[in-house]
């Protein structure tokens, strides 16, 4: 069950927002967690009952490493090999074995023999969640939950359950035993508005985008020339971005109707002037897991030497990527960001520091398309084809097979994301995001967030096109 589905948003929603609150203070985070169980069983029921056992475990574990302070790190690296061993058979196992079956047959020897493990939805995620409350209990940021219905609420919560943002534990702890401070009328009305936002996003600029970009990353490669080779990857772009902030904005409005703050997990990365740039705005709270639970763990900046710093980040980017999916263009990708960072530190961000912001925006924007083309296409072969088409110059097919609906939606695609580079795009971004509204400011955001969700009410039932990119992962 996806947010931009008719079931979700006219039958589970409704009668989710009516009962819980209907019953109550008690009872609402009850209502939470059983809503958020048949929200995941209704996409994974072989592994609902799985992933309710294993954090159900670790919920006791952690209980014990927080009570039991003479075998502290033996309860951590039970909790971690938990967490990490369930991603890794269930994420990994395949890309392990396809890789050792592939070593063994070019030495001509017998391959093993294995049947393919299904991957749970939102597994990276969760995990990662999990990660954060085992090692933020360990370093005594914030004492564990005392009930195990508590941790299974922050972990499952279906709104932020599939595609995050992930939320560190100790940021929104004391919100699952005492949220009243942020139930508020005016915190469930900007709620609604964010998440109509966030679905607008995502149906109205990155599905008719990913529609035509499957297209073009569908046809043989002869016909690819450079003019389609560019459009298919600035359209990703636009799709991936609009897809998963369109996610993450419906996430956290959600979260604002039943009183939890999520934190913000992006913020306008087309408009970075570089690559260190880019990842404070792209995925942040991605970013933020990176650098509190492994970044600074391996030695971050205080280290001896800047090789120790380079190879810490490139560590780091190169599991961000393989955390994106198993498979060797994902590390590529992640590599790539990781090599950028590093140029940034020994020379790179001075030098765009001291360019014009059009000059610097433009550029990081090129690195951050070449990394998407490994990010969406598999087959590395098939991704250094089209990167060498991009910069052949061969413009010898016609780009008018599409119609004027993509590429009016790409022009807004392009608008909406370096709008903020003006001075009236970024007064634009703090009225539609405003948190400060009257009785009349409310009235005309409530008629406009009911035009846009009947719009996009309109186009669902119209169109079968309706995944989410993040949702794999």
């Amino acid at each position: 069950m996806v947010f931009s589905s008719i079931l979700f948003l006219y039958v589970f929603l409704p009668v989710f927002i009516i009962v819980y609150h209907l019953v109550g203070v008690r009872l609402k985070n009850y209502v939470i967690l059983v809503a958020s169980i048949f929200f995941y069983a209704w996409g994974a029921p072989k592994f609902i009952f799985l992933v309710i056992l294993s954090l159900s475990v670790n919920f006791y574990v952690v209980r014990q490493l927080y009570q039991k302070q003479q075998n502290r790190k033996l309860f951590l690296l039970i909790s971690v090999l938990i967490n990490l061993g369930l991603l890794g058979y269930f994420k990994y196992a395949n890309f392990f074995i396809d890789n050792v079956n592939f070593a063994l047959a070019s030495l001509s020897l017998n391959t093993i023999h294995w049947v393919k493990v299904a991957l749970p939805i939102g597994i990276s995620f969760f995990t990662f969640q999990s990660l954060t409350y085992t090692i933020d209990v360990y370093r005594k940021v914030h004492k564990p939950l005392d009930k195990l219905t508590d941790y299974l609420l922050y972990i499952l919560m279906f709104p932020q359950l599939i595609a995050g943002p992930i939320v560190r534990f100790n940021t929104i702890a004391d919100d699952i035993s005492d949220r009243k401070r942020n139930e508020t009328i005016d915190n469930k009305l900007l709620g609604v508005y964010r998440f109509v936002i966030g679905l607008s996003k995502k149906i109205l600029i990155a599905n008719v985008l990913g529609e035509q970009v499957d297209a073009i990353y569908s046809m043989p490669l002869e016909n690819i020339d450079t003019g389609f080779a560019w459009l298919a990857v600035v359209a990703y772009s636009f799709q991936i971005y609009f897809d998963f902030s369109g996610y993450s904005d419906m996430a956290i409005g959600l979260g604002k109707i039943i009183g939890f703050k999520f934190p913000e997990n992006f913020d306008n990365p087309y408009v970075s002037g570089s690559i260190t740039e880019f990842w404070h705005r792209w995925h942040i709270t991605l970013g933020q897991f990176m650098k509190y639970y492994l970044y600074i763990p391996l030695g971050g900046n205080r280290v001896a030497t800047q090789r120790r710093l380079y190879f810490n980040l490139i560590v780091v980017f190169i599991l961000s990527g393989f955390w994106h999916g198993a498979s060797w263009n994902f590390v590529i990708w992640g590599a790539w960001h990781g090599l950028f960072l590093v140029l940034d530190r020994i020379f790179l961000k001075k030098i765009l520091d001291s360019s014009a912001t059009i000059v610097r925006t433009i550029f990081t924007y090129i690195v951050v398309l070449v990394g998407w083309v490994f990010f969406r296409i598999e087959n590395i072969t098939d991704a250094f084809f089209y990167l060498k088409k991009m910069f052949s110059f061969d413009f010898s097919n016609t780009l008018s097979v599409f119609d004027n609906e993509f590429y009016v939606t790409l022009i807004l695609g392009f608008i909406f994301s370096f709008i903020t580079l003006t001075n009236f795009g970024r007064k634009l971004e703090s009225r539609v995001y405003t948190s400060n509204l009257k009785v009349p400011g409310h009235s005309i955001y409530l008629v406009l967030s009911l035009l846009l969700l009947l719009l996009c009410s309109a186009y669902i039932t119209t169109t079968g096109f309706n995944p989410f990119i993040y949702f794999r992962f």
